[in-house]
């Protein structure tokens, strides 16, 4: 539903802006606040979406929560919304499982998988649908003519739905569940829907795709906004995928303005990271393919790394070692700004995951989306399109670095490095986006199918602009980013002066 206004992305808006101007207000007690804001957000007697204002106040009440870090409750639990508040007003307070929540008391408990016959039927006298179906699951209403499924009898073969001349049958499935390409939400004892852990990758997918906003993330903007108020120099980096994010008239002069303005030392392009990230893979590949390892997967997206690893174990060898973006280009800052703090703004839910590890923690101190970047902006006040443009604009990353943020991306990155160096070698390239068609992939390699190849996986359809975090329609942000990444100075990541550095920057 990127790139269309709904009353859900209203309320994460305002959420998202409400929990920034607590940061802010540090004169107003969080315990108290907190307490009030479901009456502000959802004024009056009468429920707004829903048909229980008590129940709309509850719900965004633990999306608050949730904004700000804190663990999602149920609704048996018994305790006001600012338990454990102490917890979130800790300057640096890191992600902590699960990420990805479900509000069980905001759920519709939407249908799985159920063939149904819609209004659209005629009742026609050819009937086919009943004719077909192998279980004798359908059959006709004596007093209509149209016609009834047995959902006890039904096996979801989908013949009736082939050989309705009226498309009148359909297949309606829970949206958050068919987004999800690890199969990791299943129905709970309510008909409520509930997440697999120990599947669960946290894409996100399932978050943009509920239609009744009951599946929400953990936040770190108020940890970040305190940290930046405390004194620390935070620096954001900032993912290629930013490009029309915030409105159609911004640049990256005026994301910079806009970030300083909020306090930021600085920004740096996270297509900087990508540049050494396509530098250190291609490299990796030259070294260890076929040689070493029948076939090498990049190591960009959290998500497809660690779906890989959680599915395909005896091959999670074959991911790349080289560290993603986001991790390089933190420890680029830090590398030039000892005791500097990074905080990652971009596209992505598993970005968020990602930091939870042990090993990034001590690179990257706090990850945010861009959504939750424009409550920032919206607590502050602050115009982004028009701001005056900073003359500084963001970085000179090459071409190649600022298209990792779409599908193609960053295979292509690293092709390029390995044309330049090895001009005689014939790298073959083969690249999935969804997890569910990553999935596919990667069992065709299993099975021989790709021996020598590069293999790119991407888990959000369309790559990093169709991330969880991003807020305009997926086709329009990879346009964007295609017109963006042109304007680069030179095309391969081997332009970027700061390639010369990744020696410094790897164990």
């Amino acid at each position: 539903m990127r790139g269309v206004e709904t009353r859900i992305q209203e309320i994460r808006h305002r959420i998202f802006t409400e929990v920034a101007r607590m940061a802010y207000h540090t004169e107003w007690p969080t315990d108290r606040r907190i307490e009030a804001l479901p009456y502000d957000i959802m004024p009056g007697e009468v429920g707004n979406i829903r048909n229980d204002i008590f129940l709309e106040r509850a719900i965004v009440g633990e999306r608050l929560r949730l904004a700000m870090g804190l663990p999602c409750r149920s609704a048996a639990e018994h305790a006001p919304l600012s338990d454990n508040i102490e917890a979130a007003t800790r300057e640096e307070t890191y992600y902590t499982p699960p990420l990805i929540n479900v509000i069980k008391f905001a759920c519709h408990a939407c249908k799985e998988n159920e063939v149904m016959v819609t209004d659209g039927c005629q009742g026609c006298m050819a009937h086919p649908c009943v004719e077909v179906c192998p279980k004798g699951a359908v059959s006709l209403d004596r007093f209509n003519g149209r016609s009834v499924i047995d959902q006890e009898k039904c096996i979801k073969c989908g013949r009736c739905m082939d050989v309705c001349q009226y498309h009148a049958i359909i297949r309606q499935e829970r949206p958050c569940a068919a987004a999800c390409g690890m199969d990791a939400i299943h129905s709970d004892c309510n008909g409520r829907a509930d997440i697999d852990y120990e599947k669960c990758v946290s894409c996100g997918q399932c978050l943009v795709n509920c239609p009744f906003g009951a599946i929400a993330d953990k936040s770190q903007i108020f940890q970040m906004i305190r940290a930046i108020q405390a004194g620390e120099r935070v620096y954001a980096a900032v993912a290629p995928a930013f490009v029309g994010q915030f409105g159609p008239k911004m640049t990256p002069g005026k994301l910079r303005a806009a970030m300083k303005r909020l306090g930021f030392a600085d920004i740096i392009e996270v297509a900087i990271g990508a540049d050494l990230c396509a530098a250190q893979e291609a490299e990796d590949f030259v070294k260890e393919v076929p040689e070493k390892l029948p076939f090498m997967a990049t190591s960009c997206c959290p998500a497809w790394s660690a779906m890989a690893k959680k599915l395909f174990p005896d091959q999670a060898n074959c991911i790349s070692m080289a560290l993603t973006p986001m991790t390089l280009t933190a420890r680029l800052v830090k590398h030039h700004q000892p005791g500097a703090k990074v905080a990652f703004i971009g596209p992505c839910a598993a970005k968020k995951l990602e930091a939870m590890r042990s090993d990034v923690r001590s690179e990257v101190d706090f990850v945010l989306t861009f959504e939750e970047m424009t409550g920032i902006f919206a607590a502050r006040h602050i115009d982004v399109e028009n701001l005056k443009e900073d003359p500084h604009g963001i970085n000179d990353a090459s071409t190649d670095g600022r298209n990792f943020a779409v599908s193609g991306g960053v295979a292509n990155a690293v092709v390029n490095v390995i044309n330049e160096k090895h001009p005689d070698r014939e790298i073959k390239v083969a690249n999935a986006e969804g997890l569910r068609d990553c999935r596919k992939l990667l069992m065709a390699a299993k099975a021989g199918k790709y021996n020598g190849y590069l293999l790119e996986g991407m888990a959000c359809p369309g790559g990093c602009v169709a991330g969880a975090g991003t807020m305009q329609s997926i086709k329009k942000s990879a346009a964007v980013v295609g017109m963006y990444a042109k304007q680069a100075e030179h095309q391969t990541a081997t332009g970027t002066h700061h390639v010369a550095e990744l020696d410094k920057l790897v164990d």
